[in-house]
């Protein structure tokens, strides 16, 4: 077994070394989520904690992890009487982004079930985690139906697996931890209020910090054990802590002033009900534990909220979580010391009220995401800009660069789907086979069975029971008669927005309506659990503004400061996008794409630019890909390029006003329809 890095040879991050602990004094906090950019010791951190954890005491040969002292009544290897007991440490259990509901619940045996009426169990590693850590690395990326038994096995406690009428129940106790890359996409607003804290982590700029940080992981990596040993007097002084903190937490009072506090506080910052109420008072309680106090000050209750509000505030789509602090310490203030009973914040007398085993602050750390300007001056204009077809040059010098229009309000849209049957990852655009849904058929299981159709397994064995022998009530069941469920649900799809960032764009403040409707369409890919790619075309040249993410967030920053101007090249806008789609498609095969194409058009520049793009448009047609064209022309005189753009491209034309749920009943029959007559491919179909 290869020796874990040292919890305390950690450099800095002290928020998320507080919050881990907090979790190991107090599993009832909840968890933590840890957001952060690569190689910011996010995963070493979750792993050098399991080493701190105190060892357990199960009952021997349980799978459960059952304590003896309190064993669990409704564990499927019990009843548990007085036998025997052994201590080992606690484990840290790894939940694969890739793996399976069976692997995470447990599996039952069908079969057994329905010929012998036994609960024959396979634990999963939800009882695998029970008493100990489950951490789940890139959690953002974990399907939703798992994050959903992940996050309710962790607010119940237990975990129940359901399979046709048969159901198993065990306790599952754990700290659960999540990290993620906010880069490649967040989690949903209610998943996130589901983790008790959350840290934001980014690497220090200070270089005398980055040294020692080099400096330590090089040691280890030359002699792990040896490095270890050097810390093992802070690991064992740590250990220690986080016993004794654990033992004084039940004595550990919070005063109506906290209370008032921490009430205040919530509702200053508008988060949705009352488990950040909750949570904030765990997570003070046991910041006095792990301070050595048996009151909670109002030090606690700041930084609990700094730890367990910034991911529950309610915020505008797109924006990064946080919390304000000068109106934090304003309401700390303000329902501060009102009863004598740890509200004040100069009471207590402690010689050490720093929660922070390093002696550190511990507050929130400053987002490296804060928002810029609007963007830079505008560049010289291009020379030899010109139109096809007469158009008129538009006001204010349109063939220039111009200054980053702001998005105009975004609005709700109606869904755009892709036609056909896929089989890509789970989400909510267009339909799929998935493994949850409704029920459509049945087929032979390839491989383990997942979802038994009941009805038809019943069926297929009914006609061989007399040649069986069959003399009981049982149903004889041979492996051949099984029959998995073939299910219909929705997938999530590569949106691919090509974006006319060009001069003609830019007139009459059109690139505000189209930057509002373009961030409209990224809410609702964000809703939809989509990956978002942007592709945007101005000057000479067409570039990749974002490659394909799963992180909608990072479309609409790019987005916002997207600057316009210059000639319309539009085929080379066509042509990236084609290729971001052949590189895609290598990667990931099953995911399905839908273009949007946002334009008005027109096309210029170069020799023969309309014929050139045209010849680019009809490579979509040929390849069935499903395609919008957003028609962003405006004013009285209208060309209707855009709608000639579209059938080029096999797919459907709608206005920037066509664009709103209200507006556009019939669009996606439109785009279903436009697929399906530019030959779809069979690949494609069911």
């Amino acid at each position: 077994m290869s020796t874990p890095y040292p919890f305390t040879a950690l450099v800095g991050q002290e928020d998320l070394r507080l919050a881990l602990l907090l979790n190991a004094v107090s599993p009832a906090v909840g968890g933590v989520l840890v957001r952060g950019e690569k190689g910011t010791a996010k995963s070493t951190a979750v792993r050098a904690l399991s080493a701190l954890m105190p060892e357990v005491d199960v009952v021997s040969g349980c799978r459960f992890s059952c304590d003896p002292a309190s064993p669990d009544p409704g564990c499927p290897d019990g009843p548990h009487g007085t036998g025997a007991s052994d201590s080992r440490p606690a484990r840290m259990v790894e939940l694969p982004v890739g793996a399976s509901e069976d692997r995470l619940v447990g599996a039952l045996d069908i079969e057994r079930a329905l010929a012998e009426g036994v609960k024959a169990f396979e634990p999963g590693l939800l009882a695998d985690a029970h008493r100990g850590i489950l951490y789940v690395d890139e959690v953002n990326l974990l399907h939703d139906h798992l994050v959903d038994l992940l996050l309710d096995a962790a607010a119940m406690g237990a975990s129940y697996v359901e399979r046709e009428g048969v159901s198993v129940r065990h306790a599952s106790k754990f700290l659960l931890v999540g990290t993620m890359n906010p880069e490649e996409g967040e989690l949903r607003p209610q998943l996130l209020d589901r983790f008790g804290l959350t840290v934001e982590v980014a690497a220090s700029r200070e270089p005398d910090e980055r040294v020692e940080v080099v400096r330590r992981r090089l040691a280890y990596d030359d002699d792990p054990a040896g490095f270890a040993g050097r810390w093992a007097d802070e690991e064992s002084a740590v250990r220690a802590r986080i016993v004794a903190a654990r033992d004084l937490l039940p004595e550990v009072r919070l005063g109506d002033g906290a209370l008032r506090q921490i009430a205040a506080t919530c509702a200053a910052f508008e988060v949705d009900g009352m488990r950040a109420d909750i949570v904030m008072a765990r997570t003070a309680t046991a910041l006095a534990a792990w301070a050595g106090r048996t009151d909670v000050l109002a030090e606690d209750v700041r930084q609990a909220a700094l730890l367990a509000l910034p991911h529950r505030r309610r915020r505008a789509p797109f924006d990064a979580p946080g919390l304000d602090e000068d109106k934090l310490d304003e309401t700390l203030e303000e329902f501060g010391g009102q009863d004598g009973d740890g509200g004040d914040r100069d009471e207590g007398g402690d010689d050490d009220p720093d929660p922070d085993p390093d002696g550190g602050p511990g507050g929130q750390p400053e987002p490296d995401d804060a928002p810029g300007t609007d963007g830079e001056s505008a560049a010289q204009p291009e020379s030899g800009e010109g139109r096809e077809g007469g158009e008129p040059q538009p006001s204010g010098g349109g063939g220039g660069e111009q200054t980053p229009a702001r998005a105009a309000e975004p609005f709700r849209t109606k869904v755009l789907s892709v036609p056909g049957l896929g089989e890509g990852a789970a989400g909510r655009r267009s339909r799929a086979r998935t493994e949850h849904g409704r029920t459509i058929g049945a087929r032979r299981p390839r491989g383990a069975l997942t979802k038994l159709h009941l009805a038809a397994t019943v069926q297929a064995a009914a006609p061989h029971q007399r040649a069986r022998g069959r003399s009981g009530p049982g149903l004889v069941v041979r492996r051949d008669d099984l029959r998995q469920a073939s299910r219909e649900g929705r997938e999530g799809n590569l949106v691919l927005f090509v974006v006319d960032a060009s001069g003609s764009m830019a007139a009459r403040q059109r690139m505000s309506a189209v930057k509002g409707a373009v961030l409209s369409l990224l809410l609702d890919a964000y809703q939809r659990r989509d990956k978002v790619g942007m592709v945007t075309f101005r000057g000479s040249a067409a570039d990749v503004a974002l490659p394909p993410t799963s992180s909608v967030d990072t479309a609409a920053v790019r987005l916002e400061s997207l600057p316009t101007g210059g000639r319309t090249p539009l085929a080379a806008g066509l042509l990236k996008a084609h290729e971001v789609l052949r590189v895609e498609r290598m990667r990931d095969p099953a995911r399905r794409a839908l273009v949007v194409v946002v334009t008005d058009g027109r096309a210029t520049g170069g020799p023969e630019p309309v014929a050139l793009a045209s010849r680019a448009a009809r490579l979509f047609g040929a390849d069935g890909v499903a395609s919008v064209v957003v028609d962003c022309e405006s004013g009285p005189v209208r060309l209707g390029l855009a709608g000639q753009l579209a059938g080029e491209l096999g797919g459907t034309a709608v206005t920037l006003d066509e664009l709103r749920a209200d507006s556009i009943a019939g669009l996606v029959k439109d785009v279903r329809s436009s697929g399906q007559n530019s030959g779809q491919s069979s690949r494609r179909a069911a």
